[in-house]
């Protein structure tokens, strides 16, 4: 009997830690509405924000996004199976930056460090040693890094494009001391933004005046049959 009870509650304790185990591993933030691309050379990549997460982060970002700081930039590191990362707006671009672009690109953020995992897609913010020195290289993950969590900001995921990334991973590669970087230039070319409530708002706009037209359509019919 006391056996019994012993095998009952060394299943529950199991149970309770698979349970547990994948609560952690499932746990996955909610996205805000705002989605950014990155048009590049070999195709387009999209991705969404965690504002919940890393708000200022999140906030630092966007505002470089819709300054067209990304524009002209590359990604400088491609590490297959580990990450794509974006170079430094500052120092990446080809094109000249103006006085308000160099000014945010130069801002550091204070390191929004959090309990999200580092896997394939997630967005992480680059920084030196100083956990608060990030400014505006991130990188893309290719793979899971759990070295990573807890100590680099994750501030988004990538949405779509992972084919844009896997192609990137095939691109021939030389070693500079800890980086694994593209023998060609990786251009983003340009990028722009979108939010996904607007999109949902118009396709509902769509759908109303087709909806109307067609109520109206019916309704002349129904006049022009009842009142010739």
């Amino acid at each position: 009997m006391c056996r019994d009870k012993r095998v009952s509650i060394f299943i529950a304790y199991i149970t309770l830690l698979s349970f547990v185990s994948k609560g952690i591993h499932a746990f996955e933030p909610e996205f805000g509405s705002t989605r950014v691309v990155f048009q590049t050379n070999y195709g387009d990549i999209e991705f969404g924000f965690y504002p919940s997460v890393a708000p200022k982060t999140v906030e630092h970002i966007f505002k470089l996004v819709r300054l067209g700081g990304y524009n002209t930039n590359h990604f400088f590191r491609v590490d297959k199976g580990f990450v794509a990362q974006v170079a430094d707006v500052a120092g990446g671009r080809s094109a000249p930056m103006n006085e308000e672009q160099r000014a945010v690109a130069e801002k550091n953020v204070v390191g929004e460090f959090s309990e999200v995992k580092h896997v394939r897609g997630i967005l992480s913010m680059g920084r030196h040693d100083d956990p608060d020195s990030g400014s505006s290289s991130f990188s893309m993950l290719l793979g899971d890094a759990p070295h990573l969590d807890g100590t680099y900001a994750i501030f988004g995921k990538v949405t779509k494009g992972d084919e844009t990334l896997r192609k990137l991973e095939q691109l021939p590669t030389r070693r500079e001391g800890i980086f694994v970087m593209p023998t060609e230039r990786i251009t983003i070319h340009s990028t722009y933004y979108y939010d996904t409530k607007m999109e949902t708002c118009e396709d509902e706009r769509s759908s109303l005046k087709r909806r109307l037209s067609a109520a109206s359509i019916e309704i002349e019919k129904q006049r022009m049959k009842c009142f010739p």
